[in-house]
């Protein structure tokens, strides 16, 4: 599994994706997006997963973008361009509706591509030393309105305009600051930070947070796409479910209740 440039593996509750190409600062390849889609369709499925962390290998980057070095083969015209965008759009939406609680874990590098990937989840919480950059600008990529828009809902469209525009790279206070990480923490610490967010997830209601998060996609589309009527449903599942009963009962007994997701 070490040797995999994308692997998955499950601690307790929590399924980690890692990007494992270090060498590259975890640069990523076509085969790479593929892999990422068999590992969340498996986590998906498995209901003792309450979230899933994110991660780069080595320590240096969470993610540096796309591999450059396989351009030529992989992007060099615009057949190539279409078919790669194809395939790592189909991984980043898979991330962005993975439908239980993604989190970033950044250290090192976080640019191009590895924003995108950062955007698409839910939580993000990164390292003192790591950078956060979009350098299409400097090599003449085209940077879509999807991306734009979710960097913008993020940080606000002044501030993902300036990251587009000067093609600078922002350190962890500044990306504390514009919103775009919730925690930083020192390289000792942002292992037991992250543990403490999975911690606090994993012995939540699953159907709650489910609905909470697919509220949120809900509301970053137009009012007119927005499908209302799945929300009700899923509302009405929540007070229909076990686990609502295991909460009142728990409240009532003065103990944590112990969620089932149904």
């Amino acid at each position: 599994m070490q040797d995999e440039k994308l692997y998955g593996r499950r601690d307790g509750a929590v399924g980690h994706v890692v990007f494992n190409n270090p060498a590259k600062l975890n640069a990523v390849s076509l085969d790479m997006w593929d892999r990422l889609l068999d590992i969340l369709k498996d986590f998906e499925a498995d209901s003792t997963v309450r979230c899933v962390v994110v991660s780069g290998a080595g320590g240096k980057a969470f993610v540096s973008g796309a591999d450059i070095s396989k351009f030529e083969s992989e992007r060099a015209n615009a057949e190539a361009q279409e078919r790669y965008n194809a395939i790592s759009g189909r991984g980043y939406e898979a991330l962005y509706d993975f439908s239980k609680p993604t989190i970033a874990k950044i250290t090192g590098y976080c640019i191009g591509g590895g924003m995108n990937l950062a955007a698409c989840c839910d939580l993000r919480f990164c390292n003192e030393g790591a950078r956060f950059g979009v350098p299409a600008a400097r090599l003449g990529l085209g940077y879509g309105l999807l991306r734009i828009e979710r960097l913008a809902t993020i940080v606000g469209l002044p501030r993902a305009t300036e990251m587009l525009f000067t093609a600078r790279q922002f350190s962890s206070a500044e990306a504390l600051d514009i919103g775009l990480v919730h925690r930083v923490a020192g390289d000792a610490e942002l292992d037991a930070v992250v543990a403490e967010a999975t911690g606090q997830i994993a012995q939540n209601a699953p159907l709650t947070i489910a609905l909470a998060k697919a509220a949120a996609r809900e509301i970053a589309k137009p009012d007119q796409h927005r499908d209302h009527a799945r929300l009700e449903r899923m509302t009405q599942a929540c007070f229909d479910s076990q686990d609502y009963a295991e909460g009142r009962r728990a409240f009532m007994e003065k103990r944590k209740p112990v969620f089932q997701g149904k």
